[in-house]
């Protein structure tokens, strides 16, 4: 039978991946949603998730798709209500909330996924073996986007809790703690926080594998042009590798090895049911970890106000 699912928030995020995700997985049901003002087309619609799951008892699991500051008091009520949970990346708002959730879906006995979607990215898994076979001198990430194009209107990125920059730099934290099967050790930050704002707009990172690879990061939220959503990665004997388009393209050498469309929630959404099925989690906060200590040991400068 088909998991059944109910949206919680059904915002942009939601319509753009989730839905197109859940409805196009025949082992999934997508039930209805809730949200207090959005109504995508064709999806039954509830104003809170109180409302939906005693709508709704027959939902089984919850994605949660609002934005992170709001995670935790949610995806605690749903697991108090015997409900698995998807939670839209970041997980929470902070390393605790995250924690606080893992250790309450195992107290009760459901499933909880942190969804790093870009893990799931059609270049990941070939470019982890690359570096597998290999020793590897440096890693260099640029993750550089404009965030009036990507995030119009959504001031709770620049809230406390939002992450600014870190809601996609977070993706390529996802992606690269899954290519060094660990920790990414942040040394130095410099978050660059516009004056009207409480999350960062520019950030660089100094970090480190736990073996000592050098890796220097840049993420910038004000790219205009071209868009880049890159990691480069060089082998102590020189051959390169690179991931481009967040992890669509996957070069060796310069040359493009795999090119091949993305799928991510789909394919994310299918490790959920999976997980369901075989009652266990996938609660790892590795990213997380690297952006809360980015804030730990950073250097924060004041920049220009951000106007929308």
């Amino acid at each position: 039978m088909a998991l059944k699912i109910g949206l919680v928030g059904l915002g942009k995020i939601a319509v753009d991946q989730h839905i197109p995700a859940i409805r196009g997985n025949m082992g999934l049901e997508l039930v209805a949603g809730c949200s207090p003002a959005s109504a995508p087309e064709g999806v039954l619609r509830y104003p809170d998730m109180g409302s939906m799951l005693a709508a709704h008892p027959e939902i089984e699991a919850v994605a949660i798709c609002t934005p992170p500051q709001v995670r935790h008091k949610l995806a605690c009520e749903a697991i108090a209500a015997g409900k698995h949970v998807f939670l839209e990346k970041p997980p929470a708002a902070t390393l605790g909330e995250a924690a606080s959730i893992a250790a309450m879906a195992a107290q009760h006995g459901v499933t909880a996924l942190a969804g790093w979607h870009s893990r799931f990215a059609p270049g990941v898994e070939s470019a982890r073996n690359w570096m597998l076979a290999r020793p590897i001198k440096s890693i260099q990430i640029r993750w550089k986007e404009n965030v009036r194009q990507w995030h119009p209107g959504q001031k709770w990125i620049f809230e406390a809790g939002g992450m600014g920059v870190f809601d996609p730099g977070i993706n390529a934290l996802s992606i690269l703690t899954h290519l060094l099967g660990g920790y990414a050790l942040v040394r130095k930050a410099a978050l660059h926080v516009p004056s009207n704002c409480s999350a960062p707009i520019q950030a660089e990172l100094e970090m480190a594998s736990e073996r000592g690879v050098p890796i220097d990061a840049e993420f910038d939220f004000l790219q205009t042009g071209r868009q880049t959503w890159s990691i480069f990665v060089e082998s102590a004997a020189g051959d390169t590798m690179a991931l481009h388009l967040g992890g669509r393209i996957m070069e060796v050498n310069g040359k493009v090895v795999l090119d091949e469309p993305e799928r991510e929630y789909h394919s994310m959404y299918e490790h959920f049911r999976r997980l369901v099925a075989s009652k266990s989690s996938d609660v790892d906060f590795t990213p997380l970890q690297a952006v809360a200590d980015a804030f730990l040991v950073g250097k924060l400068t004041n920049a220009e106000p951000y106007i929308e």
